[in-house]
């Protein structure tokens, strides 16, 4: 299938990818938000309007689970889009963390029935396989069989010769260090709700300024001192749809969350006794890259992992 470039749009669900690319291409982007958090579940609705109404779209972008929200996407809300009964165009579903879900399945199996669906994984996340820069797609329609071209960068000359293995012991341990995250997190002063799911190896957490509101001034100060004094990284997220005051944590090993709770508590004591997390201080706020914005301007979108 071919996009062709200033006549033909797509529907990216807005929250789960990024459109930079698209836009450069000259690619229409019809941006449809997730639906509020904690769900972020898709607005099935707007999208079946939207592809009801606009001919020109011709490909919708969906991500299982979302990254930075974690949560997965129901298989009724998928299946409505794929029905749809006058357009004429592909799904395509992004499950790069559907190993780490404990919610759901793959919708692999589905290519066989709906033809316009390609489902998209990688061995990156769970197969801890990045350096191989493989992907794999499903999908019955002819053109979405070709692969990529190669890309030798990098490339991991002796894969492990048991990845399944591999990958269920990473998946199970991340799973246990999510689930303790999930419950150390809350004893922590500072840190609000859990924004999102916890279907990935990451997970979206408000942080609290000292009056106990979320706060993109506290979290942007918690990310740069985690990273500047303690060598921790994380990812701001308070610039993104429904992310307001949150940053991204990804699951470590059991020793590398030791650390970080322990690291997180001293952070946030410091940032809310300099009371650095309401904004007073520095002049401005610091983004996923370190880099500082004054106070008036609005940051960018910020790179994914």
């Amino acid at each position: 299938m071919t996009i062709h470039l200033g006549q033909q749009s797509l529907v990216m669900s807005w929250g789960q990818w990024r459109a930079q690319e698209a836009q450069v291409n000259d690619v229409g982007v019809v941006k449809v938000p997730l639906l509020p958090a904690p769900s972020f579940k898709l607005d099935t609705e707007t999208i079946y309007n939207a592809l009801s109404e606009q001919s020109n779209i011709k490909m919708v972008c969906i991500c299982s689970p979302g990254n930075p929200t974690g949560s997965t996407v129901r298989k009724e809300d998928v299946n409505k889009i794929l029905a749809h009964p006058t357009w004429n165009g592909v799904v395509i579903l992004d499950e790069t963390y559907i190993d780490y879900s404990s919610k759901t399945t793959s919708l692999a199996e589905w290519v066989t029935e709906w033809q316009n669906l390609v489902i998209v994984q990688t061995l990156s996340k769970s197969f801890g396989m990045a350096g191989i820069r493989q992907v794999w797609r499903a999908s019955i329609r002819g053109d979405a069989s070709r692969p990529p071209a190669p890309q030798p960068q990098h490339n991991l000359q002796h894969p492990e010769p048991n990845p399944l293995v591999i990958m269920a012991d990473n998946v199970a341990k991340t799973a246990a260090q999510r689930n303790r995250l999930i419950r150390d997190m809350t004893q922590i002063k500072g840190v609000g709700r859990l924004r999102g799911g916890t279907e990935a190896n990451f997970l979206l957490f408000e942080i609290l300024d000292q009056y106990g509101q979320p706060s993109n001034a506290a979290a942007c100060a918690v990310y740069k001192c985690l990273l500047n004094k303690r060598g921790i990284v994380t990812r701001f997220r308070g610039e993104d749809h429904g992310c307001h005051g949150c940053l991204r944590i990804t699951i470590g090993t059991e020793d590398e969350m030791a650390s970080f709770l322990q690291a997180l508590n001293l952070t946030l004591k410091e940032v809310h006794k300099t009371g650095s997390s309401s904004g007073a201080r520095g002049g401005g706020v610091v983004n996923g890259n370190g880099l500082n914005w004054p106070q008036e301007q609005k940051p960018g979108q910020h790179q994914t992992s």
